[in-house]
């Protein structure tokens, strides 16, 4: 029937996510700039559109007035329709009280009446910080095969990093029988990547019951998943074996961005059959003079490269000026670097402005430390900068 979906998704991006430093005091996390030219929500995005997912609600809350203009009606991902599409979901007053999302299951309980409003067999539970390409889809079909009430995709991750992820514990049939949050001696190395499809009733039943516990934490991997388990639900692992990244820290993000260099990238953003959507700002060709040298890099257009960037990511309508370097970095769009100025091993946000002879950061192979350049930030003239700083427009 017309007003029916198979399957809706719920996309969290509402977290705050300091971890990222200067990088989100003015920006959810989902909005900070990736890959020279998108946004870290365009691959989530792109995964829905490609795996025919065409409802997505998107849960904001923490500063969303990038995000909510980025999203706009949602047509650089085909998710402008009629009956569906993209929708932008922040807390609202109802009864007279005005409620901030407590936890990922209350985020998605307060919206219980959007899932209701397509009447879906099934919810897709997402996050809005990770990079990485999966086709739902083909999750959606397992999870209806095996008639599951839930289904958690999974990652196999090394068993020495396994106490840092929620751990998925199961039979040989991929049916979960334990799960175990951070354990310190861990059975499995099947990490939770914070993707769930519920079947739609089952999801509703355990949200109803996790709002009115007044000791609950209100959280999927905390209450309801160890809840769904206690009442022996059929919870099923799905196995993924792509590329996935938590960009949720400076390091991660870096890591991320380096991910896409190389003629044989870790995470190939060229993928002709998984195309990556993003909104198109219309800027013109990128210019590279012919004094600059440019090795391993991306370059997005609109940018202009007077300088030498190595093993670097640069965003649209960069300015790189003679004589400067940059090198192993990541500059986000619209920034400008001046003349002979020298960058290593950092992150520079968007809009930021570098001047004439400054040093920013230290070479990679003389520190761990990413150093980390805010949004709209100006950095005198000759003056140097150490690794690992954090430097904030708010903070000025």
């Amino acid at each position: 029937m017309y007003n029916h979906k198979k399957c809706v998704a719920m996309l969290l991006a509402g977290g705050q996510g300091s971890r990222l430093k200067a990088l989100t005091t003015k920006v959810a996390k989902p909005a900070v700039s990736f890959g020279a030219k998108y946004r870290i929500i365009d691959f989530t995005l792109s995964n829905c559109v490609n795996s025919s997912i065409d409802t997505v609600g998107v849960l904001t809350q923490y500063q969303p007035l990038i995000l909510n203009e980025y999203l706009g009606n949602g047509a650089p991902w085909d998710l402008d329709r009629s009956f569906g599409g993209v929708h932008v979901l922040p807390p609202y007053q109802a009864k007279n009280k005005m409620e901030w999302y407590k936890g990922t299951a209350n985020a998605i309980y307060q919206n219980i009446n959007f899932i209701e409003k397509y009447h879906p067999d099934h919810v897709l539970i997402l996050s809005g910080d990770h990079i990485y390409k999966m086709n739902y889809q083909e999750m959606l079909e397992e999870h209806i095969k095996t008639n599951a009430d839930c289904t958690i995709a999974v990652l196999e991750v090394p068993i020495e990093e396994a106490s840092r992820f929620g751990i998925m514990n199961t039979n040989e049939e991929n049916r979960i029988v334990e799960f175990e949050e951070k354990p310190a001696n861990p059975k499995s190395n099947k990490a939770s990547m914070g993707i769930y499809i519920f079947k739609t009733d089952k999801l509703f039943k355990y949200l109803e019951s996790d709002n009115n516990d007044p000791k609950s934490s209100n959280d999927f991997g905390k209450n309801i998943i160890p809840n769904m388990l206690n009442n022996n639900e059929i919870m099923m692992a799905y196995p993924f074996k792509g590329y996935w990244k938590d960009v949720g820290t400076i390091n991660s993000l870096w890591e991320a961005n380096q991910d896409l260099l190389g003629d044989k990238p870790n995470f190939d953003i060229y993928d002709p059959n998984w195309k990556i959507y993003s909104r198109n700002l219309g800027f013109e060709p990128q210019y590279i003079s012919e004094d600059a040298v440019v090795s391993n890099s991306i370059i997005a257009s609109g940018a202009k490269i007077y300088g030498t960037v190595i093993n670097s990511v640069i965003g649209s309508n960069v300015y790189i000026g003679k004589g400067s370097i940059i090198k192993d970095s990541v500059i986000f769009m619209g920034s400008t670097i001046k003349p002979n100025a020298k960058i290593s091993y950092s992150i520079v946000d968007e809009n930021a402005i570098i001047y004439e002879n400054a040093v920013i950061g230290l070479d990679k192979s003389l520190t761990d430390k990413i150093t980390v350049i805010g949004r709209y930030y100006e950095v005198a003239k000759d003056s140097c900068i150490e690794a690992g700083a954090n430097l904030d427009k708010e903070d000025l």
